[in-house]
């Protein structure tokens, strides 16, 4: 009931077309999995925002913040709560008038697209990131790499509101505590509103054949077909979870329709009708098998909402 109450405040706020009631989780993730969210809020720019997040907050109702939904497992039963989405001004991207190597870009943006505007602009550095389907303000809150680069190589300063909508703070490098899959985000709540990438001025040509090679690499050793959330487990301390996982002889083992990949044992995929719960099974028979071979316990790296290993 409270929820409904909430639902409807938000409806004052926000066009009724862009609040989603009983929205399945599965439209909004890459991993085509989840149950319904009480709504899906999309918000278009900072005053929306701040609107939705002062009333949620006001209500003490459950809400989250979210981009593409990359790396998002959501149970079966869904989201008891407000995912509130990222959209319209918070896509947007430019170079910075002042500084023609630096690119200013929305939260809600994605990495590859913003990957591919440098390339288009001559700037190198956000080369690794072309094929990493997460939207910005998530590549923060993780510190997203891959091949080599991570966000914190190209981060200069971030623009975030605070999670009750109160207000707008920038945030530069060091002050973001990046870590490997680990930025003050995780720790704050803040919400990513834009950010700063400092980059370096090169020849789009060889950009471009940089990023190619790249995504030959990804193309030929990743599952790109199939729905997934990216890597399943963080890399351990020692050695790498894809290897672990191979070693233990699980790579193709499936629970339902989930799937450790064949072509790459760091995924778990989606062969079509997975279910959290297949999903969440296999995670631990991994988990289980990997520490009895190596007495290494791999961490998820995917985000579970609403579910727990």
């Amino acid at each position: 009931m409270t929820e409904n109450i909430v639902i409807s405040l938000i409806e004052k706020i926000i066009p009724k077309e862009r609040v989603l009631r009983d929205e399945p989780m599965s439209a909004h993730t890459s991993f085509r999995i989840g149950g319904p969210a009480d709504a899906v809020v999309l918000v278009n720019n900072e005053d929306e925002l701040r609107t939705v997040l002062g009333t949620v907050n006001d209500m003490e109702s459950e809400y989250m913040i979210m981009g593409n939904g990359s790396n998002f497992l959501v149970s079966d039963e869904g989201y008891p709560g407000i995912m509130v989405k990222l959209s319209g001004d918070f896509n947007s991207i430019g170079l910075d008038e002042e500084n023609d190597d630096r690119i200013i870009v929305g939260g809600a943006k994605h990495l590859s697209g913003t990957s591919a505007f440098a390339t288009d602009n001559g700037l190198a550095g956000m080369e690794f990131a072309s094929g990493i389907p997460g939207s910005i303000g998530g590549a923060l809150f993780m510190n997203a790499g891959a091949y080599g680069g991570e966000m914190k190589d190209i981060v200069e300063t971030v623009r975030l509101m605070k999670p009750d909508g109160s207000a707008v703070i920038n945030c530069d490098n060091k002050k973001m505590r990046f870590a490997y899959r680990h930025s003050i985000l995780q720790e704050n709540a803040y919400i990513v509103l834009s950010t700063i990438l400092k980059l370096t001025k090169d020849d789009p040509r060889a950009i471009a054949e940089r990023v190619s090679e790249i995504q030959k690499k990804r193309n030929s050793k990743q599952p790109v077909n199939l729905p997934s959330a990216g890597s399943t487990f963080k890399r351990p301390i020692s050695g790498y979870a894809a290897a672990l996982i191979d070693e233990a002889g699980l790579k193709g083992y499936r629970v339902g329709d989930a799937q450790v990949s064949e072509k790459h044992a760091g995924f778990v995929v989606n062969l079509g009708k997975a279910t959290a719960e297949d999903v969440l099974t296999l995670m631990r028979y991994i988990q289980k098998t990997v520490f009895e071979k190596s007495e290494i316990i791999l961490e998820p790296e995917v985000r579970l909402i609403n579910c727990k290993l």
